[in-house]
């Protein structure tokens, strides 16, 4: 019996041993997702990229990275837990998240005081890291998609007036929103009418129906991809025939699943689009893309492949996984070649990068929606 209980005892000392081993051998990485909820396809999207990057580069430093998902449910409270739960309970060097801005902003300020550095795939609101010190992002920021989309409609499209249907419940709708009118009048352009919606809403037709009298050239509706596949689908029904333009939240193919035909045409600002691939990383990403999802990789899941690289990039330009010592690194990145482009962080944590244009098209043969190329415009 003596025998046994000794052998009981150096089996679990061993046991012990090896756990701790193994513990010692990891990175722990949080990431705060929107996987249900409203914006559930965003988060779903952005962790295929995130998992891809794991699978392709599963360690750094000789360990290996361990990723933490909590879903935020498209909740700014459920991110604020989700940030508290990873710093506190899980004890993450770094987290990847939040994707939609409303998020970012509840999530971002608990890290910051944690000291637990942040890279956000896809909130494109300038307060994120407004202020911040730990609190980076793989994105380009409103001001910029706001101007590109300005352009795009004055330059290309020649649109001498413009009218907005604005979510006034979502930061990033809102913000994007005030940039577009900003750089829309400073290039000669006059906005004719501004209406709001709430995240949620089904009927749109009051709102278009107002927007209709002033006869604009351009209709901008920087929203999610259900509100802008509603919009479009009750502005063809009305026979509005202006041109519509979106920001970087449309791009998801439930677009076309609600909108159905009634969405081609629209065009919109993005991150990512395999014709302007031009890094070594980002082809690599495409063709492995493909292997595993047997699909052309979106746009969030390029961005959610670019956060995982960064932090990993950061930690071994820092030869720690030390968060203070990966904060600093993040800050000083210059001339990372991402999967989405060149990348450098500037001195407020924002990604300096090219957007690209799409228009969404219709493929016949597999009766489906489909994002086309456009153009690329860089800073």
């Amino acid at each position: 019996m003596k025998k046994l209980v000794l052998l009981a005892v150096v089996g679990v000392l061993v046991f012990g041993l090896v756990g701790s081993a193994l513990a010692a051998g990891t990175v722990r990485v949080g990431v705060i997702l929107p996987m249900t909820g409203a914006v559930a396809a965003y988060g779903q999207q952005t962790w295929s990229g995130i998992k891809l990057a794991e699978k392709m580069y599963p360690t750094v430093l000789g360990k290996k990275i361990k990723l933490i998902l909590v879903d935020d449910k498209s909740d700014k409270v459920e991110s604020a837990n989700a940030a508290s739960r990873l710093a506190k309970e899980e004890k993450v060097v770094a987290v990847i998240g939040a994707v939609a801005s409303s998020n970012s902003l509840a999530a971002g300020p608990i890290l910051e005081k944690a000291h637990i550095p942040m890279v956000s795939p896809a909130s494109t609101n300038p307060l994120v890291t407004q202020g911040k010190h730990y609190i980076f992002r793989v994105c380009f920021i409103d001001p910029f998609q706001g101007k590109v989309a300005a352009v795009y409609a004055r330059k290309v499209l020649h649109a001498k007036t413009a009218a907005m249907l604005i979510d006034r419940a979502q930061d990033y709708c809102v913000g994007l929103a005030n940039f577009f009118r900003k750089a829309f009048t400073k290039l000669g352009g006059k906005i004719v009418a501004v209406t709001y919606a709430q995240t949620g809403d089904q009927d749109f037709t009051a709102q278009l129906t107002a927007i209709k009298r002033k006869h604009p050239d351009v209709i901008y509706i920087p929203n999610y991809y259900t509100e802008d596949a509603l919009i479009l689908k009750q502005a063809r029904e009305l026979g509005i025939k202006a041109h519509f333009i979106s920001g970087d939240g449309a791009q998801a193919d439930a677009l076309w699943k609600v909108g159905g035909k009634a969405v081609v045409g629209l065009a919109f600002t993005t991150h990512f689009a395999e014709k302007a691939v031009s890094t070594k990383l980002g082809k690599q990403f495409v063709k492995e893309y493909h292997k595993v999802y047997k699909k052309s990789p979106p746009a969030l899941a390029a961005l959610g492949f670019d956060s995982y690289m960064l932090i990993r990039d950061a930690m071994m330009r820092a030869k720690s996984t030390n968060p203070k010592k990966i904060r600093n690194a993040l800050s000083t990145t210059k001339g990372f070649k991402g999967v989405t482009g060149i990348i450098n962080i500037d001195e407020h944590g924002n990604a300096v990068k090219s957007a690209v244009i799409e228009r969404v098209g219709w493929d016949k043969k597999a009766n489906k929606g489909v994002f086309e190329f456009v153009t690329v415009i860089n800073p």
